[in-house]
Order: C-alpha cells, then structure tokens, then sequence
C-alpha cells in the first residue's frame, strides 16, 4: 500500500556565485590571470577596463553578495559540493592543516626529461633489434629517483607478452650493464648499493688507492657503513681512522639518487607573492599584487542592448529568448567582478590580522619572534570562518624586506614555557637545530639528552614531540649523525 508523506527539513546550499566566490578565493596569482582570461573568453559581456556608469537594470540583475561569507559561512552544503570536512584546522608541517590544501601544478620549465636523455644514448649503442627492446623496456621501468626496483624475471615475462620478445636473464643484464654505463652515473642501479659502487668505477682515478678502499667497503660492509659503526669497518677493512675519514668523504660526496628530479622532467616552481608589505617610516602597508587586482567592467554596448531590448514587446519568442541570453552574460559579468573585488577584500582583511599578530616578526624578521598562530586564531579577528582563512593561506605568499614567505609559514602551533607563555613551535625547532649543528659529532646527542637541554631552556616539551620535529628538520638519528 502506498502512502504520501510530507517531510520538511532544514539544508544547506552554496549559491552559484558563492561557489565561484570560494573557487577564486583559493586560486594564487600565478594562476588567476588566466582564469580571468577564460572568462573574457566566454562572458561577451564582460570586457577589461575601468568600470565605467553601467546599470542595465539595478532591480534585474542580482547582487551576487548579500553580505561577504559569514563566520558560519551559511549556504555551505558539503556533500553537495566540497564533500570535505572543515572540522579540523592545521596545515601540513606544523600540525595547521585544512582540507582545502592541495597540490597546484606549477609551471614547467622547458627540458628534456630523464627517460628521452636515456633513450637518446641508447640510440649510440649497436644493439640488435631484440636489445633495443629490451633496453627500451630496462629505461621504461627506471622510477624518477634513477633506480630500477622491478625484478628483472617480472621484466622478462612484460617483454614476452607485451613486446613477443623472449630472452633470459643473462641478456637482460647484458643490456642492463650497458644502461648502467650512461650518463647521470649510477643510473639504473638496482639498489644504493649498486649505485655507489657504479659511481665509485666510473671516476677516473679508479685506481687510487682511496678509490678502491671505498669499493671494498661498500661491497663488504654496506650494512656496518649505513649504521655508522667505524669501528667494525675499520677491522674488517684493515684501514686505519685517517684513510676511512677520506673513504667517507668520497661517498658522502656520491649522488644518492641519480635520477635527481622527482617527475624525470626539469622542473622549476615560480613564487609569485601576493601581497607586498611596505615599511613606510616605521608603518607598514600592505598592497595586492597588481595582478590580483583586474580593471574589469560589464560591456556598455551589451548594456544597452538589453535596456532596448527590454522596453520593446515581449511576445515575441525571439526576442525574449534574446533579452534572457543578454541578461544572463550581464549577471555573469556582474557576479564575476563582485566575486573579483570580494576576493580581494578577503585577501587584504586576512593578510592585515595576520601582520597585527604577527607584527614583531615583521619588524625584524626575527623567527623566534613568531608567535604561535592557528587559523582559527586569525578566523576569529576577522569573523569569517576557518574554511575562508585556509583557502587564503593555501597557495598565497607575501614579499617582505626580509624575503618571499609562504602565508602558511606565520602558522605554528604553540609550546609552553616554564614561565607560562606559549613560544611557537618554530622558535623550538630553531633551538632544536643549533643545539645538533654544535653537538660534538663523535658523540652526538639522543633524543633523551635534546629534551633535557630544551627543558633546561625552559621548553616543556616530551621526547616524542623533538622526534617530530628532528624528522621535520630532516635531521637523522645521534646513531646516524656520528662522524669520526
């Protein structure tokens, strides 16, 4: 039996310019000038200028912003559009991290990529057409950082059904000894093993006495060489302490990852900041980039059009249909440069609570005069909500006199002292930092033996937490860090 219900219930939606609102907000500057672009392209009716007495009609075209987003940001619907959970706040690196982080692509600059540089010498090889295949198939499986990992019997059988190439073992690394011959040195190395020995032959004084101490102990003490313990090399080697210090320096000087480059292609990342911070005698000041902010206007021609347009008959199906067309690219043009200036007020609203609080840094950019700074920390000086704040910081820098920063470098989380103030996690990492560059490096310092020096600083801070931040600071483990 069928039964009609009526249920009413409370939800929550992004209008379509509110959307658009978000999207721009989130885009940095390198990538808003051609997002303007594409929509000069596709709204006629927006045009680039200074805005100019254009009112086609106040009561037809809708304010896209009744008010700028609120601190509860009303109209969000998740699950129909972000499907994101905005509970939390922190970012990467120093435990501020927002959903709204996302990798950008940033613009690559022109090169050859590792895989063509390989091929390319390949082609110099006199190979038969079977080796070419295989070799082709060795520099398909090389991974960005230069090392094959695959097992080679998992290459033979791609080469059997794949290619219809049947080989064995030997004639692969037949082929493979040949690739590993190529330049970077040490490419296509199976392993760190491999690789430093490959590097190790290739040097022209192979010869040297230090040359030929360093193979023997990467070939026979890799495992003792990696853990740091010199005293088992140096009896197992029969070298004394002097000729070992010159057969780490050989090593340490080896590339680690031939391949260099993490996608095989060149690539480098252009900051463009934001914002640019000014010290005017003593006062600082704040500007946009000037490609944040656009001269854009609605098209006076199409202004006019729909004025003329909507004062004839409107029975006329045509017509009609044309006044709508002509009101819609109108609204679009119109919430595209509300969405625009928004943009920009968010930005500088934003950016201005994060100088008030961050303001001694600014003076003299100091970093243990960061302050420790969450976004909800500035979300609620400028009442906008946490999602608002993260979508400003993600992706934005500013230029000062001190150098280019990343919005999310001012975030930190905060570290109690024995005096009762929270320092920010970055003035500790600072400390943690100087503490290991001046530790005696035949007895570096534990873990336990850091927190003790921080806690006589005054940091109240636990063993697990400088772990955390030694790893953050790419530091290795006192067993790691021992030098002879």
């Amino acid at each position: 039996m069928q039964k009609l219900n009526l249920n009413q219930s409370l939800s929550q939606k992004l209008s379509p310019q509110q959307i658009q609102f978000i999207k721009l907000l989130q885009v940095p500057t390198a990538e808003l000038e051609s997002r303007i672009e594409e929509e000069l392209e596709i709204n006629p009716a927006l045009e680039e200028g200074r805005e100019e007495d254009v009112d086609p009609n106040p009561e037809d075209v809708q304010e896209p912003f009744e008010n700028e987003v609120s601190n509860e940001e009303k109209d969000l619907n998740i699950e129909d559009y972000l499907s994101e959970d905005y509970g939390g706040y922190k970012m990467h690196g120093d435990g501020n991290y927002s959903p709204d982080d996302e990798d950008r692509e940033m613009p690559l600059s022109s090169g050859t990529s590792l895989h063509e540089q390989l091929l390319s010498q390949l082609g110099f090889l006199k190979l038969d057409e079977n080796q070419t295949v295989i070799g082709r198939q060795l520099i398909g499986s090389i991974e960005s950082d230069g090392y094959i990992r695959r097992d080679l019997e998992a290459i033979i059988n791609d080469l059997a059904f794949s290619q219809n190439i049947e080989t064995d073992l030997d004639e692969v690394e037949e082929v493979l000894l040949k690739i590993q011959s190529f330049d970077p040195a040490g490419i296509a190395a199976r392993n760190l093993q491999e690789c430093l020995i490959i590097q190790l032959e290739r040097k022209e004084q192979s010869q040297d006495p230090i040359v030929q101490h360093a193979i023997n102990v990467i070939t026979s003490c890799f495992d003792e060489f990696t853990k740091k313990h010199y005293d088992k090399i140096l009896k197992k080697c029969n070298v004394d302490e002097d000729t070992l210090k010159e057969i780490i320096q050989m090593i340490t000087r080896l590339n680690p990852k031939p391949g260099g480059i993490s996608d095989g292609t060149m690539r480098t990342q252009y900051i463009i900041p934001d914002f640019i911070l000014s010290n005017v005698n003593g006062k600082f000041e704040i500007s946009l980039n000037s490609k944040n902010a656009p001269e854009l206007r609605m098209s006076r021609s199409y202004s006019e059009m729909f004025n003329a347009y909507d004062k004839s008959d409107k029975k006329d199906k045509k017509l009609k249909d044309t006044v709508t067309f002509v009101k819609q690219k109108l609204d679009a043009a119109k919430w595209f440069i509300d969405a625009i200036k928004q943009r920009q007020h968010t930005l500088l609203r934003t950016m201005q609570a994060i100088l008030d609080y961050q303001i001694e840094f600014f003076a003299e950019g100091d970093e243990a005069k960061l302050r420790p700074m969450i976004l909800k920390d500035i979300a609620e000086k400028i009442d906008m909500d946490i999602s608002t704040v993260s979508r400003v910081a993600n992706s934005k820098a500013i230029q000062t006199e001190f150098g280019v920063f990343p919005l999310k470098y001012f975030f930190s989380e905060g570290i109690a002292t024995d005096g009762g103030e929270d320092v920010s996690n970055r003035e500790v990492k600072s400390v943690l930092h100087k503490m290991v560059e001046e530790e005696d490096k035949r007895k570096p310092l534990s873990d336990d033996k850091l927190v003790k020096l921080l806690n006589n600083k005054g940091y109240n801070i636990a063993r697990r937490t400088v772990a955390k931040y030694r790893e953050q600071l790419q530091i290795p483990v006192a067993r790691l860090r021992k030098e002879l």
